[in-house]
């Protein structure tokens, strides 16, 4: 008897043993405090720490897009690209407005202008760091780009090629950049493809740049070379 006695509370405090060190590896996990808190967090961060350069997928980066204002408030604006491609663009106090190649405020952005800008694209957002009114046309390729293929919801992605791809490329390889660097490869990529999103650029091995683009069809990958020139698409 004294025996079956014992046997439940006996269990009944595994249990509360199970249940404690379950509960000290999610507070492990959270803290970062020890090697496997620590490593849960560095796993759940590993995309975002992308931007300091260590993978080519991340959460928000630099990117852009070129399209035509469709509608102004004072704190944003949407941009509808010539793919159909609608973009929500959000004003800071720092963010710098050009006309052409001269100086403009925010109020050279109205209905019907075309503008391209240069930020931190999240989806189809950006948060414009630049927004250039009325950009000049046309791009630095080595070949004549094919026209961009707007999105089709149900549609199946289009496999073509434009130009040279990389001889090592592997989708998902490289190192994000941001700055100049990226504002340079975003101008060049979007002024040869006109229609989709950039959102994120990423340098190849080779020192050439791959600029991801979203919200068409295709292309999805445009390559620049260290000149900032357009050599293919795919």
């Amino acid at each position: 008897m004294l025996t079956r006695r014992l046997s439940r509370p006996l269990a009944i405090g595994a249990v509360v043993v199970v249940i404690g060190g379950a509960a000290a590896g999610v507070v492990g996990a959270s803290s970062g405090n020890g090697s496997a808190g620590a490593g849960t967090v560095q796993t759940a961060n590993a995309g975002f720490a992308a931007k300091a350069g260590s993978n080519a997928r991340s959460g928000p980066a630099a990117g852009g897009v070129v399209g035509t204002v469709s509608g102004v408030s004072t704190s944003s604006f949407t941009v509808t690209t010539s793919a159909g491609q609608k973009v929500t663009v959000k004003k800071t106090s720092s963010t710098t407005y050009h006309k052409g190649t001269s100086s403009a405020t925010a109020s050279a952005v109205t209905n019907g202008k075309p503008v391209l800008v240069l930020g931190t694209t999240s989806g189809t957002t950006i948060t414009a760091a630049q927004v250039v009114v009325q950009p000049a046309g046309g791009g630095s390729t080595t070949y004549s780009p094919s026209k961009v293929i707007a999105f089709k919801r149900g549609a199946s992605s289009t496999s073509k090629q434009d130009g040279k791809i990389p001889a090592n490329y592997t989708e998902g390889s490289g190192t994000i950049v941001s700055g100049t660097t990226a504002n340079k490869a975003t101008t060049a990529a979007l002024a040869a493809y006109p229609g989709g999103v950039v959102d994120r650029v990423v340098k190849l091995s080779d020192g050439e740049y791959e600029v991801h683009n979203i919200g068409v069809n295709w292309p999805h990958h445009i390559f620049v070379n260290t000149s900032f020139k357009v050599v293919g698409a795919n």
